[in-house]
């Protein structure tokens, strides 16, 4: 029976994740798996992986094949790379002291790599944030200055306050004696009986 790690796809339409599994060559894409080795989820940034190393390894020595994307994500994990350590472990090439240190030092690295790439794409989402709200605000300052009443007046501080002077009239009666001197006395009836 020919062995397959390959993904089997899982999660709604448009939402896939899918599980690592080592199943028989024959057996359908979703179908009987032998043993579940890991979960691969695409829909995050960086992708999410979960992997049984050591099971993936085993499985590799003992003749299973890797689909192609399958074989991206085990050597994205150190499947591959720690299944060769141990192949030369076995011809004694290496130490298995030697084997460990070595794999230890590629998790470090890799892990340094992913870190970076996390804090690389948080720094660029707060920056796309604060130059979303800095547009957003010239907008809102924008749509304000429409919206409010053009005033043209200029309001001049420490200007001396002018008061005009009005000239107020002289009161009724004394502008009637006035008219009544010189006016004839007819008039100066008429007047009165309008009144």
């Amino acid at each position: 029976m020919a062995v397959k790690l390959r993904l089997q796809r899982h999660g709604k339409k448009g939402k896939p994740f899918y599980w690592i599994v080592a199943a028989d060559a024959r057996s359908k894409r979703d179908g009987k798996f032998l043993e579940k080795l890991g979960v691969y989820n695409p829909n995050v940034n960086p992708a999410h992986v979960e992997l049984n190393i050591d099971g993936t390894v085993k499985w590799l020595q003992n003749g299973a094949q890797p689909t192609d994307t399958a074989r991206a994500i085990l050597s994205y994990k150190g499947a591959m790379l720690k299944n060769h350590l141990a192949g030369g472990v076995r011809k004694g090439a290496l130490t298995e002291e030697e084997a460990e240190k070595k794999f230890q030092a590629w998790l470090d690295e890799k892990a340094a790599k992913i870190d970076a790439k996390i804090d690389g794409l948080t720094k660029a989402q707060a920056e796309a944030e604060a130059k979303a709200l800095e547009a957003e605000k010239a907008v809102n300052e924008a749509r304000i200055a429409a919206a409010a009443p053009v005033v043209e007046e200029e309001i001049i501080e420490d200007a001396p306050i002018v008061v005009e002077e009005v000239a107020v009239d002289a009161p009724a009666e004394t502008a009637e004696e006035e008219v009544t001197e010189d006016a004839p006395a007819e008039t100066t009836e008429a007047k009165n009986e309008e009144e």
